[in-house]
């Protein structure tokens, strides 16, 4: 099944294998995406559909060094050569946009101020990485940082960047995008906002669960005026606690989640399992009521292989697989697990910042 093509709302994937969203830190001057993120994305794109990284809507936005934009003419520009060649490699690819929220350094932040949150908690121990030199992505010097302490959004501000997330998706379609994906997951600002000890807020928009899922909720409503429903993905993390989000009944708060995306008409869910060592497994009984739920797309990413991604899908928990760390050192990984042939060891050194080592440098398989 793993190889078989699926019809994803207008797009025919060629398989059913995802590259999922992973930052690798390589972005311009003006967080600008360039050549090399397009030749690395085109030679990735024998995948059933690309993710792109993290891309933030704003700078308020940002949480990492090095990472790309897509509020600016000149990152729009960035990404249509990106688009343009994984187009032209027969490929298909969503951007995935991105808010951190609190898990952001005011180093990054404008004029250096705090960064905004649901609520104004700190997450200890929750680390961002910056560059204190700004030596630039070549260099690859970065340091890990505890992010800074937030501030709670006012509620012009959620306005604001609802409104924020709306251009976004405007820029990504202009930027030749076949979609786009929110990231609600990995306690970034959605996350933030749904997960029941991130959100302490007394008004509309915390509380109740109903209240915490209202921002998520006016996103996509400001998403779908300028993308249709069909062409929106939501990934998620329903019962990991990453970033410092905990949530007191994640199950419950999850299949709510599931049924207001159901509601909404969104053309995907992407679930971001554990992928970390002794990792908690995600159990089956909620991946069978999530798709009780939720009728539409369901993608699983997290330590996936051939066999675990084969069951997921003869079991019809998922609909598509994302591999991530094997993707970024298999450019051909498609080829590879059809043949059973053997895969390369990706280069963490060279996981973020720098330049085509442990980038665009892998080889492809020799037939």
């Amino acid at each position: 099944m793993l190889f078989s093509k699926y019809q994803l709302n207008g797009n025919q994937l060629k398989n059913r294998i995802v590259m999922p969203p992973m930052t690798r830190a390589r972005a311009g001057t003006g967080n600008i995406a360039t050549p090399l993120m397009a030749e690395y994305y085109a030679q990735r794109a024998s995948a059933g559909l690309i993710i792109s990284e993290g891309t933030q809507i704003s700078q308020q936005g940002q949480g990492y060094a090095w990472t790309p934009g897509i509020y600016t003419n000149e990152q729009v520009k960035g990404w249509k050569k990106v688009t343009s060649e994984v187009h032209q490699s027969g490929g298909i690819i969503y951007a995935q946009l991105w808010h951190v929220g609190r898990v952001s350094h005011s180093s990054l932040q404008p004029g250096n101020s705090a960064p905004i949150s649901s609520s104004a908690i700190k997450a200890d121990g929750v680390s961002v990485f910056i560059d204190p030199k700004m030596s630039g992505p070549e260099k690859g010097v970065g340091e890990m940082v505890q992010h800074s302490m937030p501030r709670a959004m006012t509620l012009e501000e959620i306005k604001s960047v609802v409104n924020e997330f709306r251009l976004a998706a405007r820029n990504a379609n202009i930027a030749g995008f076949d979609g786009v994906e929110l990231h609600g997951a990995n306690g970034y600002l959605i996350n933030q906002f749904i997960d029941s000890e991130a959100n302490k807020r007394i008004d509309a928009y915390g509380g109740t669960l109903q209240k915490r899922l209202r921002f998520l909720r006016e996103v996509i409503n400001a998403v779908c005026k300028e993308t249709p429903p069909e062409k929106i993905g939501v990934r998620l993390a329903p019962l990991t606690t990453l970033q410092g989000t905990i949530d007191t009944t994640p199950e419950a708060t999850y299949l709510a989640v599931a049924s207001l995306l159901q509601a909404l008409n969104v053309g995907y869910i992407h679930i971001a399992e554990a992928d970390w060592e002794d990792a908690p497994i995600m159990p089956a009984g909620f991946k069978e009521a999530l798709r009780l739920i939720y009728k539409g797309t369901i993608i699983y990413s997290g330590k996936y292989d051939l066999a675990k991604a084969q069951h997921a899908l003869q079991n019809n928990w998922a609909d598509l697989i994302g591999f991530g760390r094997p993707f970024i050192a298999n450019p051909d990984l498609p080829l590879r697990l059809f043949k059973g042939l053997p895969l390369n060891t990706p280069q963490t050194d060279y996981f973020f910042g720098g330049n085509h080592i442990g980038y665009t440098d892998y080889q492809f398989i020799n037939m």
